[in-house]
């Protein structure tokens, strides 16, 4: 989730392709754990310490502070942290000071989990397990072992003004080249065509750049996914779209927040689906919204990126038993608060199909949209073997492709002897 204003540099690090996790290496840890010194119990209940991020949608902490008063069998005390929140918990969690909760972006990572930091859950879902969107929970198991529950679904999408590409003779685009025309034909003296964030896609654009080419970032056997002649080509269009002069560079905000699109300062943006009730007020019935457009009419698939936040257990708990049983009650039994969450602070998508199925903001209109191309396009943002290294390195090439022209295939290779060694040491 996330909000206007300063809310947005934790969204943009959640779902933000391949740079995502590059944030998530490990660094010095402060002294604020938020684990009280009582940890262990509380009176006759146990205490448990539960972090999260902190999300820009107004409400959004008060809530998770009403569900865990609510739970009777603990005392939960909830820490909500601004900052770099993937660099805090990946050092809390290497000591005895880290929280017994705590949510992750997709996930607790490949690190974590092979250095047993965190714990096992596939006994929570029981029969609930084929009622939760199957590429989240496959995205959070490893060797067939469930290690966080997702909590809700967040995806990105192309938003589009109507009454701009109506105006102009255009059509929403399909292809990527349909794009990068309707960017030229939309651009004008004080509109931009298109705006995919301030550093012109390097941040949000790596995942639909190699699935708009049929590619991947790892293939299913676990090998380098995109040494390959479409995502050359694929990274070539995004160069050509920095150069076009169609982007929209410097905005106020960045690419989460949707008032460079409101404000009608581009025609196009990419952005998230919780951007949608802002949208949605200021422009009520000029939008439309589009997944990523495919390569051309013969190469690969519109896309959309999904991912979630997971709740998981640190391994270093004192009181595992008791984390569990309250991931358990908020996430799997509470499904009231669940589908609160989803819809009450901002458009997401529950992380289960039987509350998307009642979630009523996402019925109609482009938020039904949104819903159906997660559905028929969305890709796991990155995947679990995805490790920071792997992340850093095609970040770095994709910001010389797009920045500075340097020549795709060559960065392609430079990255996929990075990959290669960072699978080959996972798998070890």
């Amino acid at each position: 989730m996330s909000g206007a204003g300063g809310s947005g540099i934790n969204r943009r690090k959640f779902l933000a392709g391949a740079g995502a996790l590059a944030a998530m290496a490990v660094t010095g840890c402060g002294s604020n754990t938020g684990r009280s010194s009582g940890s262990s119990s509380s009176g006759s209940k146990p205490t448990l310490s539960q972090w999260y991020h902190q999300y820009g949608e107004a409400g959004t902490q008060q809530a998770v502070e009403r569900y865990a008063k609510e739970y009777p069998e603990a005392t939960v005390t909830i820490q909500w942290s601004p900052g770099d929140y993937d660099k805090k918990t990946a050092s809390a969690l290497l000591t005895d000071g880290g929280p017994d909760v705590f949510e992750y972006v997709n996930g607790p990572s490949i690190d974590m989990i092979k250095g047993g930091q965190a714990v096992d859950l596939t006994d929570l879902l029981g029969d609930t397990k084929s009622d939760f969107t199957p590429s989240l929970i496959a995205r959070m198991t490893y060797q067939d072992k469930l290690y966080a529950i997702p909590q809700v679904t967040d995806m990105q999408l192309l938003v589009y003004r109507k009454s701009m590409l109506s105006a102009a003779g255009i059509k929403p685009p399909t292809t990527v080249d349909e794009l990068l025309a309707a960017a030229k034909k939309l651009t004008t003296d004080k509109v931009k065509g298109l705006f995919v964030g301030n550093d012109g896609g390097v941040g949000i654009l790596g995942g639909p750049a190699l699935w708009s080419a049929g590619l991947d970032y790892l293939k299913d056997d676990n090998t380098f996914g995109f040494d390959d002649p479409a995502a050359v080509e694929s990274l070539r269009k995004l160069r050509e779209l920095f150069t076009s002069k169609t982007l929209l560079l410097g905005a106020p905000t960045d690419w989460s927040d949707p008032s460079a699109f409101t404000q009608g300062l581009t025609a196009m943006q990419f952005t998230g689906l919780w951007t949608l009730p802002q949208i949605q007020k200021a422009l009520p019935d000029d939008f439309g919204v589009l997944p990523w457009p495919k390569l051309n009419s013969s190469t690969g698939a519109p896309s959309v990126p999904v991912g979630a936040f997971g709740s998981a257990v640190n391994a270093k708990s004192k009181n595992i038993e008791a984390a569990k049983k309250y991931i358990k009650w908020l996430w799997v039994d509470q499904t009231d608060k669940q589908l609160d969450w989803a819809q009450s602070y901002g458009f997401h998508i529950p992380a289960r199909k039987s509350l998307a199925e009642k979630a009523d903001k996402l019925k109609s209109g482009p938020a039904a949209d949104a819903v159906r191309f997660v559905n028929e396009h969305g890709h796991a943002q990155t995947p679990l073997l995805w490790t920071p290294k792997a992340a850093t390195a095609y970040s770095d090439a994709l910001n010389r492709i797009i920045k500075n022209g340097t020549d795709p295939a060559t960065e392609i290779k430079a990255v996929k002897t990075i990959v290669e060694a960072e699978l080959k040491r996972v798998a070890g």
